[in-house]
């Protein structure tokens, strides 16, 4: 949380219960070369979607 306009900052001020979560891949480097965690981070990301409702209101999510 670097400044007033950082992500991290806006999350914290802007969110709504009605508000969709930021998702957060942990090792971007890592979805890039190794298949194995880009469809561990595939299936969680679809996990998030079927269940939307649930992370409704929820500032950020880490996958995997």
């Amino acid at each position: 949380m670097k400044g007033e306009n950082s992500l991290e900052q806006v999350m914290r001020e802007e969110i709504t219960s009605t508000s969709l979560p930021v998702i957060t891949i942990g090792d971007a480097d890592r979805l890039l070369n190794d298949s194995e965690y880009r469809q561990r981070c595939a299936i969680r990301l679809v996990e998030i979607v079927l269940d939307l409702n649930i992370y409704m209101g929820v500032t950020r999510l880490f996958i995997p």
